[in-house]
């Protein structure tokens, strides 16, 4: 998993409250079990219109929001049913980070563990951050892990939240498989322990 620790880039302003899943990634793509492939699908039904061309007023059709990488969204992002295949077309579109006033306990969680970001923080912050994304591709974010700050384009500085587990993990680009690894000196020692003292088994 890539290593989360600074981020600047352009931010997307989605006001929208009650952004599902299935909004996200409309459950007839969930055909895959690989984590590539779904960015093209990210929020398919508001993309695009039946002909498959794009919906042209859609904020991540908008030439200056194309290559976001910050989503400021409205209450309650990622709502409704638990599918992990959110996050992987989000992460897969090139978002690596989700601000909003609330998460969805179940995405907010799958976000850590597939490297994006998601920071809660106050509806009055979220409306500064809302205004500052609404500039378009020249007003670029900062988000600064480490320091647990988000800078706007004018230099204005929000602190946020963000459990100390979590953030480490995102830091050293570490998933479920990763924080296993990092106890393979220890498995190996114990698997050569075992065979040692019960080699019949």
């Amino acid at each position: 998993m890539e290593k989360f620790e600074k981020l600047t880039g352009i931010a997307a302003p989605m006001p929208l409250v009650n952004i599902d899943t299935d909004m996200i990634i409309p459950k007839v793509f969930l055909k895959s079990i690989q984590r590539t492939g779904f960015g093209v699908n990210l929020f398919d039904e508001m993309r695009y219109n039946r002909d498959g061309s794009e919906i042209e007023d859609f904020v991540l059709n908008k030439p200056q929001y194309r290559n976001a990488e910050i989503l400021v969204a409205g209450d309650n992002f990622g709502c409704g049913s638990s599918r992990e295949h959110a996050p992987w077309a989000i992460k897969d579109f090139g978002i690596r980070c989700v601000i909003s006033t609330s998460f969805a306990d179940i995405f907010f969680n799958n976000c850590f563990k597939n490297g994006i970001l998601p920071i809660v923080l106050p509806q009055e912050v979220v409306d500064v951050l809302m205004k500052d994304a609404e500039k378009g591709a020249n007003a670029r974010m900062e988000i600064d892990l480490e320091a647990q700050t988000i800078t706007t384009s004018d230099g204005e500085v929000f602190s946020f939240d963000v459990d100390p587990f979590k953030k480490h993990c995102l830091m050293e680009g570490l998933d479920d498989i990763g924080l296993t690894l990092e106890k393979k000196a220890s498995v190996d020692a114990f698997e050569a322990r075992a065979a040692a003292e019960r080699p019949w088994v």
